[in-house]
């Protein structure tokens, strides 16, 4: 089962503890591909996968405040038979005359609940927002070393027939920056810089830790643990027996705060109690869901393989080419050249949108400028330019 009781002491072993920090990572990459895969036949689904640090943190900071609340224990560290422990290190004089420590373990405060969920929930979903900022610098800054910066204009070549008007409005509107654009810039880039000492640092330091608690040179398996002063051990018995009583304590303590008339009362000692059954719940009911999920997923998979017979299908017929339009570039008379840049064309991309080649170069500097295609003017991005290889 999930839970582990006895063994060589008190004391987790360093795979018990391995496993219980990374049960919260397994169980997000988990969740995430569930959604994705529910996202496919439920599009709304999608909205939840824009905002998964949001989502996950918040789900997270549930699960973990109610174990800590009723276990002394994170959501994972619960699983595995687990309790947090408060460090008192007491020094008392031997028969030898000899000063020695003395290490008490004693139940959680307050505070220290309150910080482990800091620890367990906001640095964490802090660490992942820098992450991604700086993946999203670091790929601004390769773009640009590679094709230049995207605030370059065309000003030496005339795309458009009849359209500077419109280009120099643009250029005027890129040039009124405003103070929070150029602050969150500067904030990007001050993350880009920072960020790889700050990861490299976390991790050394978890690292570090690592290789004391594996030696037994510390009783700390992270500097979060060290920096709160608590212990992780092992439950025993009769405090996983007391679990039972101490939430059956708290949940009463609790009805007995409600105020109001009695239909309120109902309606709040409703409410208590589907909250109640799905935190009782959700430790196991979240994992096995996840489970059982993919063993489906897994099992309706191979059963369509196995009866589906490879069928070959005639290939359907293209759709009729795009109209050009009024204020596009004209298409030059070969279809070699791009009219981007009227030369032969380099690194032949299309643009899925409508289907036209162009230069790679071109392309990708004129997109990233006016968001939309050339020659019929429709709205496309960088990510829907495609390298043709052709030629190979």
């Amino acid at each position: 089962m999930l839970f582990q009781v006895g063994g060589q002491g008190t004391r987790p072993t360093f795979f018990e503890m391995a496993a219980a920090q990374q049960l919260p990572a397994s169980l997000r990459a988990a969740l995430t591909y569930s959604i994705g895969v529910l996202a496919l036949r439920r599009p709304f689904l999608h909205k939840i996968l824009d905002y998964e640090d949001e989502f996950f943190s918040l789900l997270m900071l549930v699960l973990e405040t109610h174990s800590l609340r009723t276990t002394d224990a994170s959501f994972s560290e619960s699983l595995y038979g687990l309790r947090r422990r408060a460090v008192k290190i007491k020094a008392t004089l031997d028969n030898r005359s000899k000063l020695s420590d003395d290490i008490q373990h004693r139940s959680l405060e307050k505070r220290q609940r309150v910080l482990s969920v800091v620890f367990l929930v906001v640095l964490p979903y802090f660490k992942s927002k820098l992450h991604s900022i700086y993946n999203k610098e670091r790929e601004a800054m390769v773009q640009a070393s590679l094709w230049g910066s995207v605030d370059e204009r065309f000003d030496d070549v005339n795309y458009l027939d009849g359209g500077e008007a419109s280009v120099a409005s643009t250029a005027s509107l890129d040039t009124e920056t405003s103070v929070r654009t150029h602050l969150v810039k500067k904030f990007q880039k001050i993350v880009a810089a920072c960020y790889p000492w700050l990861h490299a640092s976390t991790e050394g330091l978890s690292f570090t830790y690592q290789l004391l608690y594996l030696l037994d040179a510390t009783g700390f398996y992270s500097v979060g643990l060290h920096a709160l002063g608590i212990h992780v051990c092992r439950a025993t018995g009769q405090e996983l027996m007391d679990t039972n009583s101490r939430i059956s304590k708290i949940r009463s303590r609790e009805r007995e705060r409600l105020r109001g008339p009695p239909w309120l009362k109902s309606l709040q000692g409703a409410l208590l109690r589907c909250s109640y059954a799905l935190l009782d719940y959700a430790q196991t009911g979240l994992i096995a869901a996840v489970f059982i999920f993919k063993m489906m997923e897994w099992w309706y998979q191979s059963a369509e393989e196995r009866m589906s017979a490879p069928t070959v299908y005639p290939p359907p017929p293209p759709p009729p080419a795009p109209k050009v339009a009024k204020e596009g570039i004209p298409l030059p008379p070969d279809r070699s050249i791009c009219p981007l840049c009227s030369q032969k064309r380099a690194n032949p991309s299309v643009v899925t949108v409508s289907g036209f080649v162009f230069c790679y170069a071109c392309i990708h500097k004129y997109i990233s400028q006016y968001k939309r295609c050339p020659i019929t003017l429709m709205p496309a991005t960088i990510d829907q330019i495609r390298r043709l290889f052709h030629d190979m």
